[in-house]
C-alpha cells in the first residue's frame, strides 16, 4: 500500500480533527468561523421493510444503489462538505503528514529467513512506494537476486498489492498474485526466477491465497465466489492452459471459507474449512498431488482446531472439551479426534493461541491475564522455560520460523514505547539477540513515554483491561486529551504494539488508551464469548464504562475525550454514542458497520452468511429483537450528539 494513500487523507484528517477540536488547537491556518457551506442533506425516500410482523421504515435504503447517479452525487457532496469543513487545518494536516512520513526510514530492509537454502527479505528504496522481494543463496554475503519488483507492477496504476508469493521447491519459479482494483480479487503470474521470463501463462479472480506441489509444476489456489467468500481449491499445471485447471474442492456450507497450504514439514497439502465456530481439514501427499484429499477430522458445529505436521504426527491445537484450547498429537495414518492424544492440558487461566514445531523443541503461544507468553519445551525431556519481556504492557508472537532443524526461535516483541522489534532467541543456550528494531528517525525517545496497565470495573463487576501511553510530564488532572481505541469483535485482540504514527498525537499531550474489551478473548475464550451473540451488548458498556473509568481517573474529561473504532469497532462507536453521547467530544468511525438488521437480513452481502455465529441470525425473531435493540442505525434519536468523522468506501 502507498504510504501517502494511507496518512496522506485518513491519518492527517482523523488526526487533525481530533486536535482541532480537542481545544483551540493554534496550528490551524484557517478560522473556523470563516467556513459556510450547506450541509448535504439525502431525500428521504421510504421504504418499509417487514419482518416478524415488525414494520420498519428506512429513509435511505435507495443509498444502497451504487451505481445510482444519484446515490454518487450525494457522495460527492459529502466529500465536498468534508473537506470544506477541515479546510481550516490543512495546514495543521501537511504539518502532521510531514512529520509522520519523516519519521518513517524510506531505505529499510526487513529481517531475512531462511527457507529451502535461500535467504529470504524485502526491502525499500527511498522515493519508492513499494516493496523488493529479494533472496541471497546459502549465505547473506552471496550476491543479491530480486525476486520481484513491486515498483516495476505498480507503474501506471493506481493501486497494486501483491497477496501471495510463492516459490516453487526447485527454487526456479516464483508464483505471485496481484489485486490492482482492491477489491481482494487476485491475478496469479509465474515468473522464471533463472531468467527474468515472465510466463504467459495468467490465473484470472482467485483469493491469492496459493501454494505449490513438490513436483514444482502443481500450483493449488482458492477462488471467490460472488460474495467474495473463498468458496473452492482449484489445481493448475504449469505450461497448460488456465481453461483447463481442475476444482479439487468447492465449500458448500455458505456459513465456511475454505483456503490451502503446505504444511511446514512440505510432506502435505493442506486444505482447510473455517467457520466463526468449526474447523475442518483434508490432506493429499505433496509428492502427489493428483491425489484424493482425505478428510483430517470431519467438521461438526462447535469442534475447532487447528494442525501442524512433524515426522511422522500431526500436532492438533483444539477446543476439543477445552474452551481455552489444548494441544494434541496423532499419528499421520490416523488422525481422527478418537486417536489425539493430550500434550498440552487446558487450563481456564491460560488461552493457548498458537505454536511452533521444531526438529527438537516446540513453541507455545500463551495469554494469559491479557499478555502474550512463549513457552518453550525441549521434547526429549519435557522440560520447559518462559521467555521474559519485563514490561507491564506489550505484545510478543512467534514470527517466521521455516526451518525445522533448527534451534533459533525467531520472535517479534512490540509495546506501546518499544519500536517493534525482531529477535533469535537460542533455545539450547537460551541467550536472545535483537537482530532489528524498527527505526524511528528523529528525536523519538522511549524513556520520554510512559505506559501502563490499568482494570476498569464493568458494571457487572469484571475487570476490563486498559493499556494506554502518554508522554512523560503531562499532569493527570483531568484536563488531558485522549484517545479511546477499540475493536471488541470476533474474537480479535488489539495488542499494545508501538505507532510511530501515534507519536503525533502524544507529543501534542494527547493520551492514548486501548480498551480490551469483551468480544477480544484477551482474557481467554470465555471473554469472547460474554461479548458476542445475545451478550453483544457487554462490547458496548464495557467501552462506557472504560470511558468513565478514565474520567474519574483523572485522564480526561468528557470535554476532550475521543472514541474511535473501525468495521465492528464503526460498529461499537455508533452504539457508545446512542447510548452514551455525553461521554465523548469527538468521535471517528471507520467504515462502521451501523446498518445491522438490514444488512444481516440481505445474504448477497460479502461475509454476511458467515457473519451468524458472531451477530446471530434475524431470521430467528430472537436475535432480530436483540440486534434492533442496540442496531446504531435503528436508534438514532434527536439528541445531542459528539463531532462525528465518518470515512467509508463504495464497496
Amino acid at each position: 500500500m502507498k504510504i501517502r494513500s494511507y496518512i496522506g487523507k485518513g491519518i492527517c484528517v482523523l488526526f487533525a480533527a481530533a486536535l482541532t477540536v480537542s481545544a483551540g488547537c493554534n496550528e490551524t491556518t484557517t478560522q473556523k468561523s470563516e467556513i459556510k457551506m450547506k450541509t448535504p442533506v439525502a431525500k428521504k425516500q421510504p421504504t418499509e421493510l417487514t419482518m416478524h410482523e415488525d414494520v420498519r421504515v428506512d429513509n435511505y435504503y435507495w443509498l444502497k444503489e451504487r451505481e445510482n447517479p444519484e446515490v454518487i452525487k450525494y457522495l460527492n457532496e459529502e466529500n465536498a462538505y468534508t473537506d470544506t469543513m477541515m479546510k481550516h487545518t490543512e495546514g495543521l494536516q501537511k504539518k502532521l503528514y510531514d512529520e509522520i512520513v519523516g519519521r518513517i526510514k524510506q531505505t529499510d530492509e526487513s529481517v531475512p529467513y531462511k527457507m529451502n537454502g535461500y535467504f529470504y527479505y524485502s526491502r525499500y528504496e527511498e522515493g519508492k512506494e513499494y516493496p523488493i522481494f529479494c533472496r541471497k543463496k546459502e549465505t547473506l554475503e552471496a550476491e543479491e537476486e530480486i525476486t520481484l519488483n513491486v515498483n516495476e507492477l505498480a507503474e501506471g496504476k493506481s493501486y497494486c498489492n501483491v497477496g501471495g508469493l510463492a516459490i516453487s521447491p526447485d527454487n526456479k519459479t516464483v508464483a505471485y498474485a496481484v489485486d490492482t482494483v482492491s477489491r481482494r480479487i487476485y491475478q496469479v503470474y509465474f515468473k522464471n526466477l533463472e531468467t527474468g521470463e515472465l510466463s504467459s501463462e495468467v490465473i484470472e479472480k482467485t483469493t491469492g491465497n496459493i501454494t505449490w506441489a513438490m513436483d514444482n509444476k502443481t500450483l493449488f489456489y482458492s477462488v471467490q465466489d460472488d460474495a467474495l467468500r473463498s468458496h473452492k481449491v482449484c489445481k493448475h499445471t504449469v505450461g497448460t492452459p488456465t481453461d483447463e485447471d481442475k476444482t479439487v474442492f468447492i465449500e458448500d456450507d455458505e456459513t465456511f471459507s475454505c483456503y490451502v497450504f503446505r504444511t511446514k514439514s512440505k510432506k502435505f497439502i493442506m486444505i482447510a474449512s473455517s467457520s466463526t465456530l468449526s474447523n475442518e481439514f483434508q490432506f493429499i501427499d505433496a509428492e502427489k498431488p493428483d491425489g484424493e484429499f482425505s478428510v483430517f477430522q470431519p467438521r461438526e458445529r462447535g469442534l475447532e482446531y487447528s494442525v501442524g505436521h512433524i515426522g511422522s504426527k500431526f500436532y492438533v491445537l483444539t477446543n476439543l472439551d477445552a474452551q481455552n484450547f489444548r494441544l494434541m498429537e496423532t499419528a499421520d495414518t490416523k488422525t481422527t479426534k478418537e486417536n489425539w492424544k493430550e500434550v498440552i492440558a487446558h487450563r481456564s487461566d491460560v488461552f493457548i493461541e498458537n505454536f511452533e514445531l521444531f526438529k527438537n523443541y516446540l513453541v507455545i503461544e500463551e495469554r494469559k491475564d491479557g499478555l502474550t507468553n512463549l513457552r518453550i519445551i525441549k521434547t526429549a525431556d519435557k522440560s520447559e522455560h518462559y521467555l521474559d519481556f519485563g514490561e507491564e504492557t506489550y505484545t510478543a508472537w512467534i514470527a517466521t520460523n521455516r526451518e525445522f532443524d533448527s534451534a533459533t526461535l525467531r520472535f517479534g516483541y512490540s509495546s506501546m514505547t518499544t519500536p517493534s522489534s525482531t529477535f533469535d532467541y537460542g533455545m539450547d543456550d537460551r541467550k536472545k539477540e535483537l537482530l532489528k528494531q524498527q527505526e524511528v528517525v528523529g528525536n523519538f525517545k522511549p524513556e520520554d513515554y510512559d505506559a501502563k496497565r490499568l482494570y476498569a470495573k464493568a458494571a457487572d463487576g469484571v475487570k476490563v483491561p486498559i493499556s494506554l501511553v502518554y508522554k512523560k510530564g503531562i499532569k493527570l488532572d483531568g484536563k488531558n486529551p485522549l484517545l479511546l481505541y477499540a475493536y471488541g469483535s470476533y474474537g480479535a485482540n488489539m495488542d499494545p504494539h508501538f505507532s510511530s504514527v501515534r507519536l503525533s498525537l502524544l507529543d501534542r499531550g494527547f493520551v492514548f488508551a486501548i480498551a480490551h474489551i469483551r468480544g477480544s478473548q484477551v482474557l481467554g475464550r470465555q471473554w469472547y464469548e460474554d461479548g458476542k451473540l445475545l451478550k453483544k451488548k457487554n462490547t458496548f458498556t464495557d467501552y462506557n464504562d472504560c470511558a468513565e473509568f478514565l474520567i474519574n481517573q483523572k485522564y480526561t474529561n468528557p470535554e476532550k475525550l475521543f472514541a474511535m473504532g473501525g468495521s465492528a469497532g464503526g460498529l461499537l462507536m455508533g452504539v457508545v454514542i446512542n447510548t452514551r453521547p455525553d461521554l465523548y467530544k469527538g468521535v471517528v468511525a471507520a467504515v462502521p458497520f451501523v446498518d445491522v438488521i438490514t444488512t444481516m437480513l440481505d445474504e448477497t452481502i460479502p461475509l454476511t452468511t458467515g457473519e451468524y455465529d458472531e451477530w446471530g441470525n434475524p431470521n430467528d425473531k430472537e436475535y432480530y429483537d436483540y440486534m434492533l435493540s442496540y442496531s446504531p442505525y435503528d436508534n438514532v434519536k434527536a439528541q445531542k450528539y459528539p463531532a462525528m468523522l465518518v470515512t467509508t468506501g463504495l464497496h
